[in-house]
């Protein structure tokens, strides 16, 4: 048949809406709905579907090497002062943001529509598959990729009732075997065509199907959801509101009424270092916060300890323990004798000995606004240059340090403040450093005055006023999670496994049965038996498969028939 550009709808393969694309191009190109047409083929094709799966990876390695606001605030502000040139640039293209990033979430979008761009076409088909039945037997088996050929030989009482007869233990034995069957039979020849591994389809589909549902468990669940970040010293008690958070990061649809009103104290800290003179000397072990919590409707409180990579749950929410320091209890009067500041002040530790850096701000009842800069010490050491430092992360020898700073602390004017940083650019520092006025220095109990005579600061032995088996409290930092979507994401991640699985192990393939009658001899009758089988992809045991199910079936046709001569064709 020759083809013609003249009449192409008149050409039976193909469908009666096609536009050959090249009378097209020379008409005025695709057109704004072509152009449509295409681009949406381009994106739910499955080659851009793992395309936009493998940028998705990629794009989630900048979340792990830079710090993230919703998870890590205080990182992200360390970055910041480490980094003063490069933060303001990464923060431009919301890398400090990655996961609700404009670029992130527009990979996520298109790789989520994508995916049932993929999918529902697919399932679509598949569902039709299954119901249609089995394809119709070649004429010419021996094109398959895996072709066995047998002869029988049938004397004359032997019927066409025994050649059928034969086809129908083929058939019960493939449908035995877990294929669908059907039967195709003519004058000349009788046949039945079987296949199987259609689960392999439907595990291919689950798995994508799971895939979107990994999406859309994020999706909402990450709207829901929320972190949150505290600081409990020692002997206090947080309440879980959005306000006495030292940090918080809510989804975008989160609702600041559905936290659960329950309450955490800190009934203590423990902890273990490694004795001086040993190996490892001063590293530490078994963290443990114990806790009290008190949970909405039940008038008992209950004890729970959570350690590292040990969370506690709590109404739903998750508990994890980030960090521990020392929270020295720092008491600052007045000329007059009158407290001004009174409170257990966390410490944030710099190295691995607990050398800790802490932030004293007094705003009101001394003539002026003061910061105080100060190190926690709990083994303190000193340098031949004059430098302090810890050896040992235990309470031995503990010691404070302070620089004092007046001016304006910069909170008079309703601007959020961290209170671990002290902005000093509109201060001015009236100890240590260049002032030429040493440092205040305490140990536990002592009393040092104020510059300018401003009154007195105090590091209170905590052994003494309070009775306590140490002199200085500790602090926790707490990591409250909620994640509604993990149980679903969970499930869906199963489902995707078992569907990846299933899809990599189950065989698709096709096989054949066909009796066809040979140039009859006098008295007998010539049967040639042909058993093919073709494979969808790769499928090494496709040969082996019909070898073994061509000998399984004559053996039974033998037994069946007793008949007794049949000799074995060229494969």
């Amino acid at each position: 048949m020759s083809s013609s550009h003249s009449e192409p709808d008149t050409l039976p393969a193909r469908p009666s809406d096609h536009i050959d694309s090249i009378e097209r191009d020379r008409v005025g190109g695709l057109g704004w709905r072509g152009w449509l047409r295409w681009a949406w083929r381009q994106l739910t094709s499955m080659r851009t579907a793992l395309l936009l799966l493998l940028l998705l990876a990629v794009s989630a390695i900048p979340g792990s090497l830079v710090p993230q606001r919703q998870a890590d605030p205080n990182g992200v502000v360390q970055y910041y002062d480490t980094n003063p040139q490069l933060a303001p640039i990464l923060d431009r293209f919301q890398l400090f943001d990655v996961y609700s990033s404009a670029w992130f979430s527009a990979i996520y979008l298109l790789l989520f529509v994508s995916l049932i761009g993929c999918i529902i076409p697919r399932i679509a088909h598949h569902a039709k598959a299954l119901r249609a039945p089995a394809p119709k037997t070649p004429s010419r088996l021996q094109r398959m990729a895996a072709h066995v050929s047998r002869e029988l030989q049938f004397d004359g009482e032997r019927s066409v009732a025994d050649i059928d007869r034969a086809i129908e233990i083929a058939a019960s034995e493939l449908r035995r075997r877990g294929y669908r069957i059907a039967r195709y039979d003519s004058e000349q020849s009788w046949s039945v065509s079987a296949e199987r591994g259609y689960l392999r389809e439907t595990g291919n589909l689950v798995f994508h199907s799971a895939l979107v549902g990994v999406l859309v468990s994020v999706l909402f669940s990450s709207g829901l959801n929320y972190t949150g970040d505290r600081v409990i010293v020692a002997g206090t008690t947080f309440v879980n509101a959005q306000s006495a958070y030292s940090s918080f990061s809510p989804g975008r649809f989160f609702d600041p009424n559905s936290l659960a009103p329950y309450a955490i104290s800190l009934d203590g800290f423990d902890v273990e270092y490694v004795e001086p003179g040993r190996p490892g000397a001063g590293q530490a072990g078994n963290f443990a916060a114990r806790l009290t919590i008190r949970e909405p409707d039940t008038p008992q409180t209950r004890a729970a300890t959570v350690r590292v990579n040990a969370p506690i749950e709590v109404d739903g929410d998750r508990i994890y323990l980030l960090d521990n320091g020392y929270a020295p209890m720092i008491t600052i009067r007045n000329a007059d004798g009158g407290i001004v500041y009174q409170e257990p002040q966390p410490f944030l530790p710099q190295d691995s000995a607990m050398t800790s850096l802490g932030i004293v701000k007094v705003p009101d009842g001394l003539p002026e606004q003061i910061g105080l800069v100060g190190f926690f010490y709990p083994t303190q050491s000193t340098l031949d240059t004059g430098a302090s430092y810890s050896v040992f992360p235990d309470l031995i020898n503990p010691r404070l340090t302070f620089n004092v700073f007046t001016g304006d602390l910069g909170i008079d004017d309703g601007t959020p403040r961290s209170v671990y940083q002290l902005d000093t650019d509109a201060m001015t520092q009236i100890t240590g450093g260049d002032t030429g006025v040493d440092s205040i220095d305490l140990a536990p109990g002592d009393t040092a005055d104020l510059p300018n005579g401003m009154g007195t600061i105090t590091f209170e032995d905590l052994t003494v006023t309070e009775g306590a088996k140490e002199p200085v409290k500790r602090f926790v930092s707490l990591q409250i999670q909620r994640d509604t979507g993990a149980t679903w994401v969970l499930v869906f991640a199963i489902l995707a496994t078992a569907g990846l699985i299933t899809g990599l192990l189950v065989p698709r393939r096709r096989l054949w049965v066909k009796a066809t009658l040979t140039d009859p001899i006098v008295g007998e009758r010539r049967v040639r038996l042909e058993y093919a089988g073709l494979a969808r992809g790769e499928d090494p045991s496709l040969a082996r498969v019909v070898a073994e199910f061509s000998d399984r079936h004559l053996s039974v046709v033998a037994e069946a028939a007793q008949t007794p001569r049949f000799t074995k064709g060229a494969p």
